[in-house]
């Protein structure tokens, strides 16, 4: 499961494509998505009889727009199952491997690549790209309008919470990620202060605890606790249960896409921000 890590390098999108003068302003009419961070976009972006299939886990419960993938086929993101679909263009952000859109590219198949966004510039950025590649720049430009009228309305605080980011997993991470921009825009302070993905630093907690938690997918089965997590750790179990703590939902953090404003409102108006 691809989670809102912020370890990859800055998003791009490119759309790979065997005509020479195909453009990305081209509206495309069967359109296939290869993963569920490539659904939100083609769901959030396009008119349903414009998207021919969505990945397998379309409607999973970290699937931000898993209510609006209802009735949509599915598929496998393998060559023969996509192929004979016959599609104008594939949308993808991991599906297929690494290979994937040469190898389209290869069988005449237009391919649109979404990367990680880094930040939150990243993402309208990319909401922009990938709404000019899919020939609807106008929602682009009304999706990246609504998240700068939701950031600017986030009430100002004078307080900045230290918060602890975790993960069933027991991960936290630092500066120079987007989910460390993400409290920043929200009115906190990160409480891990290295760079990187880490484990919770549990020694640190049992003697300078933050002041409250932002606590990412635990409402989704795909990343349930397991006996080795930190997150098991009663030092860890015992800051969880007595500190504010800020529940967001897997499906808001499981892409960096332009729903992270959902994830950036919930921590601004946790119990611990008041």
């Amino acid at each position: 499961m691809a989670l809102l890590l912020g370890c990859s390098p800055a998003a791009t999108v490119k759309r790979e494509t065997s005509h020479n003068n195909a453009t990305s302003s081209a509206r495309p009419q069967r359109v296939v998505s290869l993963d569920y961070c490539a659904d939100q976009y083609a769901l959030k972006m396009l008119e349903p009889e414009h998207i021919l299939a969505l990945s397998p886990d379309a409607q999973a419960r970290f699937s931000y727009m898993r209510e609006h993938a209802k009735g949509f086929p599915r598929v496998r993101a393998s060559a023969e199952d996509v192929i004979v679909l016959k599609p104008d263009l594939i949308i993808r952000s991991y599906g297929g491997g690494p290979n994937a859109a040469q190898f389209f590219k290869r069988a005449g198949i237009p391919v649109v690549n979404i990367g990680w966004a880094a930040d939150i510039d990243d993402i309208k950025s990319v909401t922009k790209d990938i709404a000019n590649a899919l020939g609807v720049p106008e929602k682009g430009e009304t999706m990246v309008d609504e998240i700068n009228m939701r950031l600017e309305a986030l009430e100002k605080h004078d307080s900045k919470p230290r918060t602890l980011y975790v993960t069933p997993a027991g991960a936290t991470t630092g500066p120079d990620s987007l989910i460390d921009e993400m409290m920043v825009a929200a009115g906190l302070e990160n409480y891990e202060t290295s760079a990187g993905w880490r484990s919770l630093p549990l020694e640190r907690l049992a003697y300078e605890p933050p002041d409250m938690i932002a606590a990412a997918f635990f409402d989704t089965n795909k990343t349930e606790r397991n006996g080795w997590s930190a997150a098991r750790h009663p030092i860890a179990r015992q800051q969880m249960e007595n500190l504010p703590t800020a529940k967001l939902k897997g499906s808001y953090m499981s892409c960096g896409a332009w729903f992270a404003i959902d994830a950036i409102e919930a921590l601004a108006q946790s119990e611990g921000v008041q």
